[in-house]
């Protein structure tokens, strides 16, 4: 080979070594624990639109668990870019720790929140209990089933609901509240650290006689297994499925564009109508109303009625708080 030839050689070598790699963006978006199905659907339709948009593709990882557990995680070590928890306590863990910004909830809109649910009911084929409102779930017959609340979000819904329930229901006396959680919990026959782990001990293990769980995964269980139907108490609590952008992460990533699109990307009408055939309820006003049949009507009660989760977390779940109080197991 020539000098010119190897030189030529060379030149080329060190060209390709300096080019860049197609551009490639990728997250971790970690959830809450029955938020599998969901994310499966919406991530590649993002990641369509980001490519038309960007002409960059992107890879949106998952990462899935009891909400809370999930956000002790992230405070250990786990490098999320994004959360899409079910409750707003613990993304303030995750400000609490640094990694979160104290202003989130104004990040996006309706609080940060794209889409919400409500504790809903699954039970076996017939209802042969008769099982239809929270009143129902503390008679001595019935066996609920629900996961931890100490390490589910969604349970912690489940608790609020059943006390927010209780509390309507005896003129605002906490002290029958108290004692209706408490019969509540003394009926639970195993709790597990997450939803769909108390979906299964229900419907593949046979255990209880009525599970408790966001509605959203309600349609998806009565699906799955045959045998099962929904109830949808008159009243429920409302369940907002909050996000938020971990930023220390997120710049340490060099993922900061990347996230926040994916989080704005969630108010879209594209991704509200996966959300709605998820069996989310959205906040498109648009979509909602496009949808509205798929919902039965409820009464929903909201945080603010229990002091809003300021003083609920103080209250009920700090330490020595009410739920350590009425939960013996």
């Amino acid at each position: 080979m020539s000098l010119i030839s190897s030189l030529r050689t060379a030149a080329a070598v060190v060209v390709l070594a300096a080019a860049p790699a197609l551009a490639q963006d990728k997250i971790l978006n970690v959830s809450y624990d029955i938020g599998r199905e969901l994310f499966e659907a919406l991530n590649p339709v993002f990641a369509k639109t980001w490519k038309e948009t960007t002409g960059r593709d992107v890879t949106v990882d998952q990462s899935h668990g009891g909400s809370s557990a999930q956000a002790r995680a992230i405070l250990e070590g786990l490098n999320a870019d994004v959360v899409t928890f079910n409750q707003e306590t613990d993304i303030d863990v995750l400000v609490d720790g640094g990694l979160v910004d104290a202003d989130w909830r104004n990040a996006f809109p309706n609080g940060a929140s794209p889409y919400y649910s409500l504790p809903a009911f699954v039970v076996r084929e017939g209802n042969p209990k008769g099982i239809k409102d929270w009143s129902d779930l503390v008679r001595d017959d019935v066996q609920p089933v629900f996961a931890n609340p100490r390490t589910s979000g969604n349970a912690r819904y489940t608790y609020l609901a059943a006390y927010a329930f209780a509390l309507e229901a005896n003129g605002g006396d906490e002290a029958k509240a108290n004692d209706f959680v408490k019969k509540l919990l003394s009926n639970v026959p195993v709790f597990d650290t997450g939803a769909r782990a108390s979906s299964q001990t229900f419907a593949e293990r046979n255990i209880g006689d009525v599970l408790i769980t966001f509605e959203a995964e309600t349609a998806g269980i009565v699906a799955q297994y045959p045998g099962l139907e929904r109830v949808t108490p008159g009243t429920s609590l409302f369940a907002a499925f909050p996000v938020a952008l971990v930023k220390e992460n997120a710049e340490k990533n060099g993922t900061v564009e990347v996230a926040t699109a994916y989080l704005n990307w969630l108010y879209t009408p594209e991704a509200q109508r996966v959300l709605a055939a998820q069996n989310f309820r959205v906040t498109d006003k648009d979509v909602a109303a496009e949808v509205a049949a798929q919902f039965p009507e409820v009464k929903l009660l909201t945080v603010d009625v229990l002091g809003g989760w300021a003083d609920i977390k103080a209250k009920h779940f700090d330490e020595g708080g009410i739920l350590d109080q009425v939960f013996e197991n």
